[in-house]
């Protein structure tokens, strides 16, 4: 079945509370927020088949030098398509005018994953957060 992409937020509530309960994502629990957080994104670029959401990714940006890439979704039965790689090559190619392109790696499958798309670990540094809960 045929993958379509766009950059329209048409997506709605329950659109994306599935595809992120299917990854077990906690903000799935969340699901007016998460609209309401990637209404505001400045880029999100949604994967469908057949009027299903099956993938995602957006970005947060300061509008000239960088980019963060928040969410990269794909939907279990999906993976392995093609779909994830195909929403990174056009976040790179959205910002490809921007000096960073930057996005965090949990775990040694997801660090393997995004060197295999052109990502690269920057030594000496260190991610930082606070969790609010």
């Amino acid at each position: 079945m045929p993958i379509s992409y766009t950059e329209s937020k048409n997506y709605t509530t329950s659109d994306l509370q599935q595809l992120f309960q299917s990854v077990g994502w906690l903000s799935s629990n969340y699901p007016e927020r998460l609209k309401k957080a990637l209404d505001h994104s400045e880029t999100v670029i949604t994967a469908w088949a057949d009027g299903k959401l099956v993938g995602l990714v957006n970005a947060m940006d300061d509008s000239e030098l960088t980019a963060y890439i928040h969410y990269l979704c794909v939907h279990p039965a999906y993976q392995g398509q093609g779909i994830g790689k195909e929403l990174l090559r056009s976040m790179k190619e959205k910002y490809k005018n921007y000096l960073y392109l930057i996005l965090i790696a949990e775990n040694e499958s997801l660090i393997k994953y995004y060197r295999s798309n052109g990502f690269e670990s920057m030594d000496g540094r260190t991610v930082f957060v606070v969790q609010n809960k």
